[in-house]
């Protein structure tokens, strides 16, 4: 399994997990208020089983808020695509961004050097620093 694949799955397993135990506060919140208001006769236990209650209610809508507005959703970065473009009369290259379409031989724009037509001659994808550090460990 990849890790993209991995982490999305780890990170819904994680958010039902969550989900799950704030449910369960709230339930138990809410059934400290049911019982606040059965034993009213009692101000003292009726006073704390309200006090759980409302806490319980508060942080669970709190944690629900906060899942909401962070996401479980890891920042996948895309890497930058680049097209290296040459020119096959003066050996002028030039990289730029990848744009939809291109392709590989395909002429484009005119060289600055000797106005002849340029050739898209690779395609790849940039591997930043980090990256390269991890592809060296797995080998």
């Amino acid at each position: 399994m990849s890790q993209e694949k991995k982490s999305s799955t780890q990170a819904t397993r994680m958010s039902s997990v969550v989900l799950l135990i704030i449910f369960i506060t709230l339930a138990l919140a809410l059934t400290a208020l049911i019982l606040a208001a059965q034993f009213s006769s009692d101000l003292f236990v009726a006073g704390w089983l309200a006090l759980i209650g409302i806490a319980g209610i508060v942080l669970s809508v709190y944690v629900i808020l906060q899942m909401r507005r962070h996401g479980s959703h890891p920042n996948i970065e895309a890497p930058p695509i680049m097209t290296t473009i040459e020119c096959k009369k003066d050996g002028y290259k030039n990289v730029r961004e990848f744009k939809r379409g291109d392709y590989i031989f395909k002429e484009v724009e005119p060289c600055p050097k000797c106005n002849e037509k340029m050739m898209i001659t690779a395609i790849y994808r940039e591997v930043k620093e980090k990256d390269k550090e991890k592809e060296r460990s797995r080998v």
